[in-house]
């Protein structure tokens, strides 16, 4: 069975500001009060509450030292004024896409159409910054409908946006709809950038699994449409809040299970269902390694048979030779029975891999049985693995009754296990306590010493030991004292576990820790991916600790590498660059200074002459040489200019003001960067 989570599973952007909202109040001291529950997540919510956040349903309720947090599903603008007029502290936690639909519907003429659901907070928010005539639709039927009763609308303009939850393939065919019916109508695709892209990668998942696990809050609308979008493709989709919630039974059959999540699902919650759903592996595989077992107790083969029989071994079938050769394939020993005696290369050690010529050498003396005599030749072909295992046996009997840790070497990898060597008794390891987690390679063992425990003896001096319970316990052992000794700022080797949308979980020894999407880089990025991968060893450093909730915060990007310690030590103002337009705006073009860093060229500065617009005179993706008029590095602002650089005489008199709407233009430039 193969257990696949999608990479957008988890909060996403919205959600993770708000939950980081209120941690950095809570963290400061603050009290706090959200107006509706932050976020739909029931677990969290209540964890929320344990820590003292109340939940309020309008500004009225909130007293007079709290700070009201306001969801990332936005509120009318009504709140705003209601909190301002009591003197409410507010912090904000609006997602940016939601804001972004505000500011299109409060400046909206003519009639506005919303795509989402009437009773859905973030709908009655976007309807409480309207101005003018609205409606609410849900799907396409509900739009010919609203078109039917509202002959009208033809004659008035019409401004379209939807949640940013909304179905993406509804929308379009709203959208398809629209165009066919209006030449007035103006459409805005709001649905947020995460929104589609998990609704796309859920389409895509449920189209090629047997079953598919959606996990999130009852009440949270993301994670409705993916059960939508998932049942659609796969028939056989299963919708939870957390592992208690789980059917199994629906999954016990299934080859191929994906997984995703709502929004505003924690990445713990995730986990937790992941690890609920790997225990259904656990009757196959414990089906397997009975059997495994039952046959290493109850059929011996002719081999085992025999080496039973040397328990009752007399005096004379025991024997000391010293060495006298060392062949690649067998060992010559005396016996000091006028027989010549030899050891074959497999009768020396269980271990296939053992290379003779190293392991022994001329004049060793070895403990020997006699397995057969040929007086006619006058040799004797000896074993020595099979006397080992006769005086390891009792040391392995003695292990069971102690719960002692002992060693030894993997020689095989078998169906339901592998086998390991230890004082010349064989072990066998079922595959469910060969390794420290499920799912890793057995054949990686093999060569390998371990340390096991012994945890079922059987006849035929047959045992069964477990390498997991060990591995369990110094992980146990190292993940205390790790606790005990690492501390905020510590820089640590780790390895990329998983990747989720908002993050990546990174392994530091025993604990995994959480590097979050914005240490990541120092640049923008969409996704994790784009800097790390699962498997990757990296170098992190810890940015905050919680021992109550061993969470640990990570970091990634080196303080070296800040693209604004890189601008100050290379360059000044009044230096001299190559930049390239990456984008434009209404008052400027924005310049790729380096790596990381966006310059403002307003439009003043773009030319010695009246600029209408920066398209007149730039491209994007042109070259070109500015200078560096002015570095902010408190509001992470820098000022170019190509208009410096050219001839002062071509220049008008009067120069135009920059900073007041570079001041606006930054502003601008920073709410952008925020949504991404």
């Amino acid at each position: 069975m193969k257990i696949t989570l999608a990479k957008t599973a988890g909060f996403c952007f919205g959600v993770d500001r708000a939950v980081n909202m209120v941690e950095k109040l809570l963290s400061e001291g603050k009290k706090v009060c959200t107006l509706g529950e932050i976020i739909h997540n029931r677990q969290l919510v209540e964890s929320l509450k344990a820590r003292g956040v109340r939940i309020v349903s309008s500004p009225n309720e909130a007293l007079p030292d709290e700070t009201l947090v306001i969801r990332s599903h936005g509120v009318a603008r009504s709140v705003y004024e209601a909190a301002a007029s009591r003197g409410v502290e507010v912090a904000d936690a609006t997602c940016p896409f939601v804001s972004k639909i505000h500011k299109i519907v409060s400046a909206a003429e003519g009639t506005v159409l919303i795509a989402g659901d009437p009773n859905h907070q973030e709908v009655l928010g976007i309807i409480g910054h309207t101005k003018t005539e609205y409606f609410v639709f849900e799907d396409e039927e509900q739009l010919k409908n609203l078109i039917e009763n509202h002959q009208d609308l033809s004659n008035k303009s019409i401004t379209v946006v939807s949640q940013t939850t909304f179905n993406k393939e509804i929308f379009e065919k709203c959208k398809n709809f629209l165009k066919k019916v209006y030449t007035n109508v103006v459409i805005f695709d709001t649905i947020c950038s995460a929104t589609s892209d998990r609704q796309e990668e859920a389409a895509t998942l449920a189209a090629n699994s047997d079953a598919m696990v959606v996990i999130g809050g009852k009440h949270s609308s993301n994670t409705a449409k993916l059960v939508d979008v998932c049942s659609k493709y796969c028939g056989n989709t299963v919708f939870t809040e957390t592992k208690d919630g789980l059917d199994l039974s629906r999954l016990e059959n299934c080859e191929l299970i994906g997984v995703v999540a709502g929004a505003s699902t924690p990445a713990g919650i995730i986990k937790e269902v992941i690890l609920t759903m790997e225990e259904i592996l656990q009757p196959v595989e414990q089906a397997e390694e009975k059997e495994a077992v039952r046959k290493s107790f109850e059929e011996m083969t002719d081999e085992e048979a025999f080496e039973e029989s040397l328990n009752s071994l007399n005096s004379d079938q025991k024997v000391k030779g010293e060495v006298l050769a060392v062949k690649p394939t067998e060992i010559l020993v005396d016996i000091g029975r006028g027989l010549t005696g030899y050891i074959p290369a497999d009768e020396y050690s269980y271990d296939s891999n053992i290379d003779l010529t190293e392991a022994v050498k001329v004049g060793d003396v070895l403990d020997l049985i006699i397995m057969r005599t040929n007086d006619q030749e006058g040799t004797a072909m000896l074993s020595k693995r099979r006397y080992d295992a006769i005086a390891g046996w009792d040391k392995v009997v003695a292990a069971k009754e102690s719960g002692e840790i002992i060693t030894g070497t993997v020689t095989d990898v078998i169906k339901g296990g592998v086998m390991a060597a230890t004082s010349g008794a064989r072990i066998f390891i079922p595959a469910s306590q060969a390794t420290a987690t499920r799912g890793e390679a057995l054949e990686d063992l093999k060569g390998k010493e371990v340390s096991f425990r012994i945890i079922e003896i059987g006849r035929g001096r047959r045992a069964v030991g477990s390498i997991r319970s060990v591995l369990r316990e110094q992980r146990k052992e190292q993940v205390s004292k790790l606790w005990e000794t690492m501390a905020v700022g510590d820089k640590m080797n780790g390895v990329v576990k998983s990747i989720t949308g908002y993050g990546a979980f990174v392994d530091i020894g025993g604990v995994d820790g959480m590097v979050h999407i914005s240490e990541l880089s120092w640049q923008r990025i969409k996704h994790p991916s784009e800097v790390v991968s699962v498997g990757d060893e990296i170098e992190v450093y810890i940015k905050a600790l919680d021992a109550e909730k061993k969470k640990i915060s990570l970091g990634y990007k080196k303080a070296d590498e800040n693209p604004w310690t890189v601008l100050t030590q290379n360059y000044a103002e009044g230096s001299v660059v190559n930049v390239t337009i990456v984008s434009m705006t209404a008052y400027g073009a924005f310049a790729r200074i380096i790596p990381g860093i966006d310059g403002l060229i307003h439009i003043s500065q773009i030319a010695n002459k009246h600029v209408a617009k920066p398209q007149d005179e730039l491209t994007i993706g042109q070259e070109v040489e500015a200078k560096i008029v002015s570095i902010d590095l408190d509001k992470k602002r820098v000022s170019l200019s190509i208009r410096a650089l050219l001839p002062e005489e071509e220049a008008p008199a009067a120069e135009e003001a920059v900073e007041a709407p570079a001041e606006e233009a930054a502003a601008e430039a920073t709410e952008a960067t925020d949504a991404e």
